[in-house]
């Protein structure tokens, strides 16, 4: 999400403008500015296409009519007239599909009124006729940004959610949305679930979300890992053994799978499982049923499986490694969490949440990040993902809380972050000038080289500028020193780039 959460009435909001005439585009413009919107200007519905696919908005306000360039242009698989006089709904179909978070208001003249609630009709937040009315249309803009952070904060996929089962993830991110999406879906069934990712990335806390939303909440959650068993030690802790079954076999001992049964069993990396036992979970996985190490009698087991990996299985099926048959059964459905250097936007808050809770453990004041810190962070690719960014906040909460006055809030600056984290991000060119400036386009703009693969530098710098411009709730001169950048280019770019 693009909008700000800062101390202000109204909610900063990337807006962009679709608007053909210069001047009634600068007169929108600087009417948002004054409340801090930053607002991107584009004249043509081709430019506006271009902006929805590379940028992230929080308001679209669209002109209806726009002059027709003659050509044509593809979108979604159409034929499209780039301009003409429903231009406007054209870019209200793109909205819907390429910014589906943001609301869309459209600017009609007064003949146009009956299309225009057409379009409002078709998703459209609401419609303004010209000549505009200033505070009219600061106005609604404002409550249009409003409804999309309202939508964030209290939905049903917060960014950070602390209830209805999904307590410590942090879901500010498209990709993280749409894993809480699929587990609300998923949850409720008995579906095996095959969740995959990096190490580090929390794929203990979606297992442990799917439990805690599905039926079988109030039952037992029993995690177990595979990684470092033995084949024998691996059977015995999964089925378990009766008395005499080996030496030291004193009395009988269910296994996690009669122990959890009723609730769920997660088995974390189970691409490290051996061949042999990989068969022996099968056949339990196909019959519901375990037979314990010494015996011949088989006992029923009811759970829910879930499984994860940092592996490739598919590869591992191609090396001969994992047995194809168990991979159809355990991946009744899939869950892949991206690495955190995919999703930079959950890194703050990530940070902040973890700081804060940190600091509650410790009994002190919860410590506050300077923006300097944040974006240093953010740049960072943390390739042990959300486990080693934990550790490092910890790291800097415990430093900064000992040289912190009694009984003043800690403040985490740059200079806190451990010299080997600084070092890596400053090798991989994140650091700033004054070294104390974060890299604008790695902190806000996804980070992997594949997620921007084709995109024009152009593009990444606007997108910097402006998701800089929303950190500092629209201070130009912070905004500069965080970009490296003097004021006076600054300035030039925003011109450049019809950001205002």
């Amino acid at each position: 999400m693009a909008i700000a959460d800062l101390p202000n009435p109204t909610p900063i909001a990337q807006v962009l403008i679709v608007e053909d005439e210069p001047d009634h585009a600068d007169t929108m413009a600087e009417a948002l500015r004054k409340p801090g919107h930053v607002c991107t200007i584009v004249g043509t519905v081709a430019q506006a296409m271009e902006e929805l696919k590379g940028g992230a908005f929080d308001v679209i306000v669209t002109d209806l009519r726009m002059p027709s360039s003659g050509g044509h242009e593809a979108h979604g698989g159409e034929r499209v007239d780039p301009g003409g006089a429903n231009a406007g709904l054209l870019v209200l179909k793109a909205a819907r599909a390429l910014q589906p978070d943001a609301e869309t208001v459209m600017v009609t003249a007064h003949g146009d009124v009956a299309t225009a609630r057409g379009a409002f009709k078709e998703g459209a937040y609401d419609f303004i006729e010209k000549p505009l009315d200033l505070a009219v249309f600061r106005s609604l803009i404002n409550r249009a940004a409003e409804a999309v952070l309202l939508r964030h904060e209290s939905g049903p996929l917060s960014d950070l959610v602390q209830h209805d089962g999904f307590e410590g993830l942090i879901a500010g991110s498209e990709p993280m949305r749409r894993i809480i999406k699929t587990v609300r879906t998923v949850a409720p069934s008995t579906i095996a679930v095959l969740i995959t990712g990096e190490s580090g990335t929390g794929k203990e806390l979606i297992a442990g979300a799917v439990h805690k939303n599905s039926p079988r909440a109030n039952k037992r959650y029993v995690a177990f890992n595979c990684a470092g068993q033995s084949e024998s030690l691996l059977e015995d802790q999964l089925f378990g053994h009766v008395r005499g079954a080996f030496t030291g076999a004193d009395k009988d001992r269910e296994g996690v799978f009669e122990y959890a049964s009723g609730g769920t069993l997660f088995l974390d990396e189970i691409g490290d499982m051996p061949l042999p036992m990989q068969a022996k979970l099968l056949r339990v996985l196909e019959t519901g049923e375990v037979v314990r190490l010494g015996s011949n009698d088989a006992r029923k087991t009811d759970v829910r499986f879930v499984s994860a990996t940092n592996k490739d299985l598919r590869q591992m099926i191609a090396q001969g490694t994992f047995r194809e048959d168990l991979y159809f059964r355990i991946n009744g459905a899939s869950i892949h969490v991206p690495p955190l250097r995919e999703r930079r936007e959950d890194i703050p808050r990530i940070a902040q949440h973890a700081a804060a809770r940190f600091a509650d453990q410790m009994k002190q004041p919860t410590p506050e990040f300077t923006d300097a810190a944040l974006m240093r962070l953010t740049a960072c690719d943390w390739p042990g993902n959300v486990r080693q960014l934990l550790n490092v906040v910890q790291n800097m909460v415990v430093v900064a809380i000992g040289q912190a006055a009694d009984g003043a809030p800690p403040r985490l600056e740059v200079r806190h972050i451990p010299a080997d984290i600084r070092a890596g991000e400053e090798d991989a060119g994140g650091g700033g000038a004054g070294g104390d400036a974060g890299s604008g386009v790695g902190a806000q703009d996804g980070g992997a080289a594949g997620s921007l693969a084709g995109t024009s530098l152009e593009q990444l710098e606007k997108r910097a500028i402006r998701e800089t411009l929303r950190l500092t709730g629209g201070n130009r001169e912070q905004a500069a020193k965080l970009l490296g950048i003097g004021e006076r280019t600054l300035y030039r770019k925003l011109r450049e780039y019809g950001l205002r």
